[in-house]
């Protein structure tokens, strides 16, 4: 997954102190702190696994120690850093050991974190008569022709029973109207983090998600991490789960719904109980906000989050997610 930097998941990750809800606690009181568990032990391995040959770097270059060695690279690195990787507004002020940013320095063009995150690359060409994309399209999973034929019942039943031997499997099949909504609030805000409970007195994790588009297959796709996965690995992070959504015409019109199906990856933190919640935040989140509607409060979340806006926060994130228990 490519490196992204958001202005309000940097500052979630990079304050001093754990982020905790005020006294009496809540539910959902307080969140793992991310920043410690995604910082420490990458870091810590990386400079033991090559010690030895920094060490005689160093000494090569004069230097005392590992510490004045990187001093010295410090602006080789971040450059290297800065051309690796792109901006997307939100997940820097996680990310980063740093105060979050004020709205007036978001503003200012030069400073690389007001810019929209960009598209995802698009394909290169794979000549007349193959497909590129690497999503493949309902057409090669269902016979489309006799699926907008059937009625909603049925169709619902069958695409349920495809997906049922599979115990790390999702699917759903959801309304045209719905999914409008949803698609047009992702589009605008394609990045956000949600939070899955973890008991009373034990806190929250915290999961980034990404929309990815695909015009070719007519997808779009939902991939979610753990906040402490792409901390640690960046952009070689893992996601736990990915969900589908298939859209076609036909069907979107009669019977006058769109498909969705994923899974879960077993050995990366997270269960189909957390996938499933995820799945039923982000319905609440997206649903109503794409056409006007839906709750403020999620959809002040969404825009300040999208903007890196310094008023982000993730007791207020819980807040709004906490009302759909």
């Amino acid at each position: 997954m490519a490196t992204t930097r958001i202005p309000a998941l940097r500052n979630l990750l990079g304050r001093r102190q754990p982020f905790r809800l005020p006294n009496p606690q809540r539910r959902w009181a307080q969140v793992h702190d991310v920043r410690f568990v995604a910082t420490t032990q990458a870091s810590r391995n990386v400079t033991e696994k090559y010690r030895e040959k920094l060490d005689r770097k160093a000494r090569e270059e004069g230097l005392r120690d590992i510490g004045e060695l990187k001093e010295a690279y410090k602006d080789r690195i971040q450059e290297l850093r800065k051309k690796d990787s792109v901006s997307v507004p939100g997940l820097d002020a996680l990310l980063a050991d740093e105060a979050a940013p004020t709205p007036q320095a978001q503003a200012r063009p030069s400073d690389g974190l007001s810019q929209p995150p960009p598209p995802p690359p698009r394909p290169q060409s794979a000549g007349p008569g193959k497909t590129t994309s690497t999503i493949k399209p309902l057409s090669e999973i269902l016979d489309l022709p006799k699926a907008r034929a059937l009625p909603e019942k049925e169709l619902s039943a069958i695409w349920r029973l495809r997906h049922a031997s599979s115990p790390n499997s999702l699917c759903a099949v959801i309304p045209a109207s719905t999914y409008t909504s949803l698609e047009a609030t992702a589009r605008q805000h394609p990045s956000f983090v949600l939070p899955v409970p973890r008991g009373e007195g034990v806190g929250a994790e915290i999961h980034y998600l990404q929309w990815v588009f695909d015009r070719e297959s007519q997808t779009a796709t939902v991939l979610f991490t753990q906040l402490a996965e792409y901390k640690a690995r960046g952009e070689w992070a893992q996601p736990h789960t990915s969900v589908t959504h298939y859209w076609d015409g036909g069907l979107a019109e009669k019977p006058g719904v769109v498909l969705m199906a994923g899974s879960v990856v077993e050995g990366r933190g997270a269960s189909v109980q957390d996938a499933r919640w995820l799945v039923m935040l982000l319905q609440r989140f997206y649903g109503g906000e794409g056409t006007g509607g839906g709750d403020a409060g999620k959809r002040k979340l969404l825009e300040e989050f999208g903007r890196g806006d310094g008023g982000f926060s993730v007791e207020r994130l819980l807040e709004e997610s906490e009302k759909l228990g």
